[in-house]
This record gives C-alpha cells, sequence and structure tokens, in this order.
C-alpha cells in the first residue's frame, strides 16, 4: 500500500497547515532496482492494508486537526484497485497533495483526476527502454511510463518528471536529463543516494550497495546549499534551536524532528509516526487502535526522550568534527544495521567530499563588496572567479565578510510564478511593481500588466533587506559569461537595494559629489547640469575624490561622514573612502567665484530632499529619511557656493575646510 503524508496543525502549535504523508502500496524493499510487485489477492500484507473505509476515516480524523495537504507515495500507490477513489477523497478534504508513481498504471481517468492543482511526480530511470526496464526489472515499464505522461499532457495536468539516480543509469545522466525535459517543463534530481533496505536481507542490501554512486557524483547531484545553510544556523543561534544530533549535551535523537514537527506519515498497515523513514516498530502508532489526535499530540511527543544516542553515538557521530556536512540520521543507521546511533561509512565518505565542495565553493562562488561599512556578499553558481566585474566595483571590493553583512544572491532561470501569486501590492511604477507576500518583498520588473505575465526579473528580499535573491533569465547566463557584472543586483541600479540598507542604518543616497579635501570631507549638491563633476575635476590632483554622482552620508557614533560609491557620473573615478562630513555646499554656476554660509534651515531642507535619492517610498523610509536630513542640517555647516571653470574656486574650499577644522 501507498503511503500518506499531511500537514496538520494542533492547539499547542502555531497555526500552521500540517501535511500529512500516506502510503497505498506494499513495497517489496527491493530499492536498489524500485521494482514494484503487485501482492497477491490472498497474500497476507494485502489483508492487513488499510481499506478504503479506515484511511476516510484517518482523513476526516486529520482534517478536523487541521491537516490541508497530503503526500501520496509507496511503492507505486496506483496498485491499488480503488486508487482513484482514495485519491478523489483526499483532493476533496485537502487544499494540495503531492503524488510519487512510476506512471505505468496512469489511464485517462487518472490523468482528468489528476488534473486537480497539485503536485505529480512521475519517476524515470533511464533515457532508453533497455536501461530504465532494466533498473525496473519489469520488461515495458518505460513505454507504459511514457505513455502515462502522454495522458497526463492530454488532460492538462501539470507534471515533474524525477530521475532516479542509480550507477546503472548514471552513464546515461545528461540523456536523461535532455528526455525530461521534452516531456515536461519541470524536472528534479530523485534522492542521490540509496539507503538500505528494512528487511536487513544481506543479499538485498549488497545489491542497494552496489548501486550507490561515489560520493563526489552524490555531492555533485545533491550539492549543499552553502549559503542557506549559514543563514540557518545563524537564525537558529538567534533563536536558540538547534538540528538534530549536533548537540553533544543533548543526545535525544529525535528531539529536533519532533519539536519542529509539521507533518506525520501513515504506513500501509495504519502505523503513524513522525517520519516517513522511521520503521522501528516501537517508534509507530497503530490507528487501528487509537485516534490520530491521540498519536499526534501524545504518542510523538514522548518519542523526544525515548530514543537516546547512548556511547555508540557519543563515540562517533556525537563527537565527529564532519557532522555539520553528514547527511547521517538515526532512521538511516536503523535501515542499515538495526540501530539508531550506528555510524554509516558511506555516509562519512559523503560528509568529507562535501566539506571539500563547500570550502572549493565559498573561494569560487562568492565575492565581496564593502560599501558604506557594509559588506555586500555576491554569490551565485557561476565561478565567479571567472566573471569580469564592471572597473568602479572592483574598486569596493574586500577580502572577507565586515560585522554589518548583506548576502545577495543570483539565479539564472525564473520561478514558475504567476503575478497573481506576488502578494499585495505595495508600489506600481514602470518598470517596477513591489509586492509583499509574508516577511518577502518581491519587486517585478516589467511591472506585469494585463498583456504582460512574463518577468525580465524578479528580486526577493527579506523584510529588512538582509538577503536577497535575483531571478534572471537562463539565457542571460551566457551574457554575463561574457560581459561580466556591471552592477551587484543586475537590477536598473544597487540603489534599490543599498538605498534601503542605509534608511535602516542612519544613512542615506544624495545626488551629489563627494570628496576628501585635507582629511574633510565636502558635500557638494546640486541639480543634473549643476557642475557636479567639473568641480570633481578641478579637484582631482588635490583631493581623494569618492565619487561625482552619488554620496552616501551616514550618521554615526562620532559624527556623519561621507562615503564613495561606484555610481559615478562623467568622472570614473571613484573610492570606497570615507570621511567626516564637514560640509555641504551648494553649486551655482556664476561669473565670479565665492562661498557664502547659508543659515536658513527651511530652505537647506528643500534643496537637501530634492537631492534625496528615493527608493520603495514607504512610510517607515520617509519617516527614517527625514529624521536624517533634519539632523544633518542641525549640525552640519551649509554653503552656497558660486564658481566659474577657471579653477579659482579652489582655494575658496581650502580655506572653508581649514576655517572648518579649527
Amino acid at each position: 500500500m501507498s503511503e500518506y503524508v499531511a500537514r496538520k496543525t494542533v492547539s499547542h502549535m502555531p497555526r500552521l497547515p500540517l501535511e500529512g504523508s500516506l502510503d497505498l502500496t506494499y513495497r517489496c524493499n527491493n530499492d536498489c532496482r524500485h521494482c514494484w510487485l503487485r501482492i497477491p489477492a490472498n497474500g497476507p500484507e494485502k489483508r492487513e492494508e488499510l481499506s478504503f473505509e479506515e484511511i476516510r476515516s484517518i482523513v476526516d480524523q486529520a482534517r478536523k486537526l487541521g491537516t490541508r495537504e497530503w503526500a501520496i507515495s509507496g511503492g507505486e500507490p496506483m496498485l491499488r484497485p480503488d486508487f482513484a477513489d482514495i485519491m478523489g477523497y483526499i483532493i476533496k478534504k485537502s487544499s494540495t497533495y503531492t503524488l510519487n508513481t512510476n506512471g505505468t498504471l496512469i489511464t485517462p481517468r487518472i490523468a482528468r483526476l489528476l488534473k486537480r492543482e497539485g503536485v505529480k511526480m512521475v519517476a524515470l530511470y533511464g533515457a532508453t527502454r533497455v536501461v530504465h526496464d532494466h533498473i525496473t526489472r519489469n520488461p515495458g515499464s518505460f513505454e507504459a511510463t511514457l505513455r502515462g505522461m502522454a495522458y497526463l499532457r492530454e488532460a492538462g495536468a501539470r507534471f515533474i518528471v524525477q530521475l532516479i539516480p542509480m550507477k546503472d543509469n548514471y552513464h546515461q545522466w545528461q540523456e536523461m536529463i535532455d528526455l525530461a525535459r521534452s516531456l515536461s517543463p519541470q524536472w528534479r534530481c530523485g534522492a542521490a543516494w540509496l539507503f538500505l533496505s528494512a528487511s536487513g536481507s544481506p543479499e538485498k542490501n549488497a545489491e542497494i550497495a552496489a548501486q550507490r554512486l561515489s560520493p563526489s557524483e552524490v555531492v555533485a547531484l545533491d550539492p549543499p546549499d552553502v549559503s542557506y545553510e549559514e543563514r540557518q544556523k545563524e537564525i537558529d543561534r538567534r533563536i536558540g534551536t538547534h538540528c538534530m544530533g549536533l548537540s553533544k549535551e543533548d543526545e535525544r535523537l529525535f528531539a529536533g524532528c519532533i519539536e519542529s514537527r509539521c507533518e506525520f506519515h501513515v504506513d500501509p498497515y495504519g502505523g503513524l509516526s513522525f517520519c516517513c523513514f522511521v520503521k522501528d516498530p516501537a517508534l509507530r502508532y497503530d490507528l487501528r487502535g487509537g485516534s490520530l489526535r491521540e498519536a499526534w499530540e501524545e504518542f510523538i511527543p514522548a518519542l523526544a526522550d525515548r530514543a537516546r544516542g547512548g556511547d555508540e553515538w557519543r563515540r562517533n557521530c556525537g563527537s565527529c568534527e564532519k557532522r555539520t556536512e553528514c547527511r547521517w540520521c538515526p532512521v538511516y543507521a536503523y535501515l542499515e544495521t538495526g540501530r539508531l546511533s550506528a555510524p554509516l561509512p558511506y555516509l562519512c565518505r559523503v560528509a568529507e567530499e562535501t566539506r571539500r565542495y563547500k570550502e572549493e565553493w565559498v573561494s569560487r562562488h562568492r565575492r565581496y563588496f564593502e560599501i558604506a561599512g557594509i559588506t555586500i556578499q555576491v554569490e551565485s553558481h557561476l565561478p565567479l572567479d571567472e566573471i569580469r566585474f564592471a572597473a568602479p566595483l572592483l574598486a569596493f571590493e574586500a577580502q572577507r565578510p565586515g560585522e554589518d553583512l548583506v548576502t545577495l544572491r543570483h539565479v539564472f532561470g525564473m520561478p514558475q510564478t504567476r503575478p497573481r501569486d506576488l502578494g499585495i501590492p505595495l508600489y506600481r511604477k514602470a518598470p517596477w511593481a513591489v509586492y509583499r507576500r509574508g516577511e518577502s518583498l518581491i519587486y517585478a520588473n516589467p511591472s506585469p500588466g494585463s498583456r504582460n505575465t512574463r518577468f525580465e526579473r524578479l528580486a526577493v528580499f527579506d523584510s529588512d533587506y538582509s538577503h536577497g535573491v535575483i531571478y534572471s533569465p537562463a539565457d542571460q547566463e551566457a551574457t554575463i559569461r561574457s560581459q561580466g557584472f556591471l552592477n551587484l543586483t543586475l537590477l536598473v541600479t544597487d540603489q534599490i537595494l543599498i538605498a534601503q540598507l542605509l534608511a535602516r542604518r542612519q544613512g542615506c543616497y544624495m545626488h551629489a559629489a563627494g570628496v576628501v579635501l585635507d582629511r574633510a570631507g565636502l558635500l557638494f549638491v546640486g541639480h543634473s547640469s549643476a557642475g557636479k563633476s567639473t568641480v570633481t575635476r578641478m579637484l582631482q590632483r588635490q583631493a581623494e575624490i569618492l565619487c561625482d554622482d552619488r554620496i552616501i552620508v551616514r550618521d554615526w557614533p562620532d559624527g556623519f561622514k561621507i562615503h564613495g560609491t561606484w555610481s559615478h557620473g562623467e568622472v570614473q573615478e571613484v573610492s570606497p573612502g570615507s570621511a567626516p562630513l564637514r560640509g555641504i555646499v551648494f553649486l551655482n554656476k556664476s561669473a565670479d567665484n565665492r562661498i557664502e554660509p547659508m543659515h536658513d534651515r527651511h530652505l537647506i531642507t528643500q534643496r537637501l530632499l530634492a537631492c534625496l535619492i528615493k527608493p520603495l517610498c514607504t512610510r517607515e523610509w520617509w519617516e527614517q529619511s527625514l529624521g536624517l536630513v533634519e539632523r544633518i542640517v542641525q549640525n552640519v555647516p551649509c554653503y552656497d557656493m558660486r564658481f566659474d571653470r577657471s579653477g579659482e574656486i579652489v582655494p575658496h574650499l581650502r580655506e572653508l575646510v581649514t576655517d572648518g577644522i579649527r
């Protein structure tokens, strides 16, 4: 019978959807060949399977506890003659579902049933009939699988092709990918390594082990997400949680899984636990002898203290320096050895390869840039050590992260997203639209309209902009490889991100030029053509040029400072340097050269606001920025400067700086 997994909520847990999974058909345990067998009608396993009425009762109980999502797997769930009835009932009682199948038993009727929105994954074991049927040990299964996918396409039921890697098909892995892409817009790699059989049969397990890929192949197929793991560790550190098996002080093997659980699993015979891989009978609850509520609220929580690592775990996995890279889990240990705390040498080798991969990935796929005290960590699957970055950006490159770190990740390949899925609209002005979805802000370019549903770029930021993912079309990867990064975000301007970061750090962008003259920072403010680049050129040999068009002002504990940016105008010279802000100079072209103090704070405020770079102008951003501008006006001397092109204004600027320092 197959397995059902469902998401559920109960009174003592956060109100989140609970996922349940249900095994609908018996598995022969010949995992290395993924062979599914029909059970004889009078076989003992068949007689012990849950009936349709019992399955309906479980689904109804789960619904009352808050379950909204189900995952149906096996074995092959469609081996059950009443599969269509079971599936129809689950669809009626849930908001969505996930189905795993080998596709061979899909009929036009089942395909029409599966048109209902949900995730359908159809397994493919080879790119040719010979390889596919060799692995399944079922002659004709290749054609049957392709026929099942064709029925799904005819019914308009979207599905994902799931490729199952093992030694006997890995030689044609790329061909499998090419075939998958021809069958469906979506494909994925299944589990990159095979766990052993719960039967404990030495013959079966030897055959499975022989089909395992090498550690380097496993990591290549399923590489660690270095950035996500680092971020998750930081979140866990902040909120005080820990990953199962990583705390020497807490050897409760399943405590972490159970504390954070949001799903349950039901096997073909009514046994329930918190994970589909839990095969120890002592860790499963018999639903035929009790209720799902009792299993969820009493039995599963009690398991947290039952399974402990003991001496074997402490000597091996519990004290191993590679445990953060290891895929070891007590359930895998039980499947392979019958002991929850046993080490697994194969996974030790995978962990070693994972560590090597991580070190190489960080060195090749990550670069740091620092601007105004903020480190922007840029990363991508592209080898960034081979990608060119524009010259102005290179001036801001750093060798390591600073204390204030923001991560920016580039993905080449747009997500399957429709405009209506983006969330609540906050802002719409061509070419951008901004949405809020949960705790994320989504920038869509171009702004989707009634006739436009294709995005050129999507940017998804955390609410505080500390982490962002930029999605670009896959075909732009070649452009980046040849032309490089012109800016860090690949958006129209990096100011979309950095201006928001600054507002949360008592800073802002000014449409201005900035220089460091005799250790003092001067900010030259003016509209386009006011002379910012002209003044910059006059000072090129006498001052450090920070930038001639965009300057950052930040209010630090020791006072206001100006910082250089890479967003230059006519003068390409830029610097990551900074200096105390000693004066704000408003530019006015004239026939004479003089500098006069300004005292009208209202006028100064108006002129500064006119040159303030404005990103997504939320109420919060305006409050932060207005407060900052007000403090600048109150604390920084401002001047009206009239000048011509002769350069005679430079001595006046030196005098201003000298007087200011005194």
